[in-house]
């Protein structure tokens, strides 16, 4: 036991990702303080019902409210021994700098761009639904989103396919019962992701789907941006060296393995990826080649969660 530890969690996952860090901190022997995210806290507020109503005892877990304020009490105060933080580079990279200068453990999970290879041998109907599932569930708002596509040699047939039924996907409120995808969590966010969408199409990406502009009877007001698909992008792009966050899907194509392993650890981020083979060799050889934290061979999103 360390004593008292905080966690700081995004806006994205507001029940999941505080459920990674109290309780697991509580079974250790210590207490925590939670900062939800100032845009949905209630999420947050819920849970520390349920750990009430289930018998955890006063005190064991508690939660403060607010943004810098509140994230500065935590990374400055000298009774807090630890901070776990999921969300942003800029953040996150603050949180750290502060929190160690202080004498904290602190572990920081930030951006990613994760990348998706699909190889020749895959079993396309399969493949397809994951890559639409991974790259536009939640908006495309979670750091573990699919959102860069490699094509190897002859997949990239499938590209036009894919198009397609991204556009089918509908876009609507998320408490919506037909709703594939939600809005953006701010008009700030919105603005970030159309910005970039533009930054690649005036860098020479082929733009198959265009999301932005779309209108959504009855939430015209809302911070909506519909499927979009940027192809022919390159690393040195802006849509491809920023986290997008958004529903946004880039995509490329290469000659083989190899140079689908290059393009995955040139990337500075090391997040996840994932392949989408029905080959064994061509699964261990990206397994072992890639240098990533987590990897899926035929799981788009390879989250091992506690």
């Amino acid at each position: 036991p360390l004593g008292v530890v905080a966690g700081i969690t995004p806006f994205n996952s507001p029940a999941m990702i505080p459920l990674w860090m109290f309780p697991m901190a509580a079974v250790c022997g210590n207490t925590s303080i939670v900062k939800p995210s100032e845009r949905d806290p209630g999420a947050t507020m819920i849970l520390m019902e349920l750990a009430r109503d289930a018998g955890l005892p006063p005190g064991v877990v508690n939660v403060i409210h607010g943004r810098h304020n509140s994230v500065n009490f935590i990374c400055d105060n000298p009774d807090i021994k630890a901070i776990s933080f999921v969300g942003s580079d800029q953040a996150g990279e603050y949180i750290y700098e502060r929190g160690s200068k202080n004498g904290k453990r602190v572990q920081c999970n930030m951006g990613a761009k994760n990348h998706g290879v699909i190889m020749p041998d895959a079993n396309k109907e399969s493949t397809l639904t994951q890559l639409l599932g991974a790259a536009f569930g939640a908006a495309g708002q979670r750091c573990m989103a699919l959102s860069t596509a490699v094509f190897v040699g002859e997949s990239k047939k499938w590209i036009p396919e894919l198009v397609e039924r991204a556009k089918k996907l509908k876009v609507t409120a998320g408490h919506e019962s037909d709703s594939d995808l939600g809005p953006l969590i701010s008009p700030e966010s919105k603005k970030r992701v159309e910005e970039l969408i533009q930054a690649g199409v005036d860098a020479g990406a082929d733009l198959l789907l265009d999301g932005r502009g779309i209108k959504v009877p009855g939430y015209e007001k809302g911070n909506f941006v519909g499927p979009t698909m940027l192809h022919q992008v390159n690393p040195t792009m802006k849509c491809y060296t920023e986290e997008i966050f958004g529903p946004v899907l880039i995509s490329m194509e290469v000659d083989n393995l190899d140079e689908a392993i290059k393009v995955v650890n040139s990337n500075p981020y090391g997040n996840g990826t994932a392949i989408f083979t029905t080959n064994g060799a061509t699964a261990r050889k990206y397994t072992m080649e890639c240098d990533v934290g987590q990897v899926g061979v035929n799981v788009p999103i390879p989250v091992p969660l506690p």
